[in-house]
């Protein structure tokens, strides 16, 4: 069985993180979660001050700290999954917050950032062996990816998802607010001019909007047992 990469695309709140996180873990194959990636950059902009008051981006002045921005995964053995740190502070609850979500789109149009992260996510793919999520893994990062999925549900069904695991959390959530945010980052992660999220022409599509996560989760095994073993 020959390593390979996986690279699962798709709308935000689908669960991609979720399943490629389980996958990665039942074969021992590296994870990285990008969109921890951009929200870390995100949460960088809004400590530092980098946004404007109609919520557009200080752009040249991030540009000349992005060297700055340093983005670490660690493995955390009671959950086991990975953490995200931002200059070696664990951040992995604050990029989740709504108030997180609803900057990142802005900040991941910015071609200097898309540039930077890019670069990063495909030096972590050198060996192989490693599941990758976002929104241009398979059109983009790893074009020539053995296995990409392009995970899809309604907007509905993902806004409720990202309700309930807010609440989970203890933290604030507002359905119609969550509703209207996903459907905006919709609409911005497809139209935006440098790598906008579509399906690679060769990518499995997944609608999960009425499957448990026990069932996308075999769905996925056969696929990469497939790939792997092609």
């Amino acid at each position: 069985m020959k390593k390979i990469t996986i690279a699962i695309d798709g709308f935000s709140s689908c669960g991609k993180s979720t399943m490629a996180k389980d996958l990665a873990k039942k074969i021992g194959y590296v994870y990285v979660d990008t969109g921890a990636m951009y929200r870390s950059v995100t949460l960088y902009a809004m400590t530092h001050h980098l946004f404007n008051e109609d919520g557009s981006v200080r752009t040249d002045e991030l540009e000349r700290q992005m060297q700055d921005v340093h983005i670490t995964f660690k493995f955390n053995p009671t959950t086991g999954k990975p953490d995200t740190y931002l200059n070696g502070e664990l951040v992995e609850d604050r990029i989740r917050s709504m108030e997180v979500s609803q900057h990142v789109s802005p900040i991941a149009t910015i071609p200097f950032v898309r540039e930077a992260m890019v670069k990063q996510q495909q030096l972590m793919g050198l060996d192989k062996g490693l599941v990758m999520d976002g929104r241009d893994i398979g059109t983009t990062v790893f074009p020539d990816a053995e296995l990409k999925i392009f995970v899809t549900a309604s907007a509905e069904v993902r806004a409720q998802r990202r309700y309930d695991e807010l609440k989970a959390k203890g933290q604030p959530a507002d359905y119609a607010e969550i509703l209207k945010n996903v459907q905006e980052r919709d609409y911005i992660d497809t139209h935006r001019d440098v790598s906008p999220l579509r399906k690679a022409s060769d990518a499995l599509e997944l609608d999960n909007s009425h499957m448990t996560i026990e069932a996308q989760n075999e769905w996925l095994m056969q696929q990469y047992l497939k790939a792997s073993n092609s």
